[in-house]
């Protein structure tokens, strides 16, 4: 599931692969992780790795250790990439909604007009 989504948190492991292995609860996730994290050089070391919390984030995520260690701080800058990009899009659809709702209240004034009734009063902002 690490491979497949990237890191996560035990609460997003145990949803993502219920419908492979049903976990009792998060704790019980947990314990898994704990039990890869703390495996043996003998049995071919550890497979995953806990890491640090990331600012503003409630839990730790989780990762594969398969393909090698994880560079902490190219996951953290990915993060905030997409966060930035997230919002710039974000900023772009809400501007895009601003001009939309503007030229519908143009509407509805020329229509009101035209039909000599009075205009709906512009909410307060």
């Amino acid at each position: 599931m690490l491979m497949l989504r990237g890191p996560q948190t035990a609460g997003e492991l145990r949803i993502n692969s219920e419908r492979w292995h049903r976990f009792a609860d998060i704790s019980s996730v947990e314990a898994f992780l704990d039990e890869l994290r703390e495996r043996s050089e003998e049995k071919g070391g550890p497979l995953v790795v806990q890491l640090p919390r990331a600012p503003g984030a409630r839990e730790q995520r989780w990762a594969h250790l398969l393909c090698g260690p994880v560079d902490v701080n190219a996951l953290a800058s990915t993060s905030n990439a997409s966060t930035g990009s997230n919002a710039s899009a974000l900023q772009q659809r809400v501007d895009a909604l601003e001009a939309e709702v503007a030229q519908l209240r143009a509407t509805v004034q020329m229509l009101c007009e035209s039909l000599g009734v009075e205009p709906p009063a512009a909410p307060a902002e």
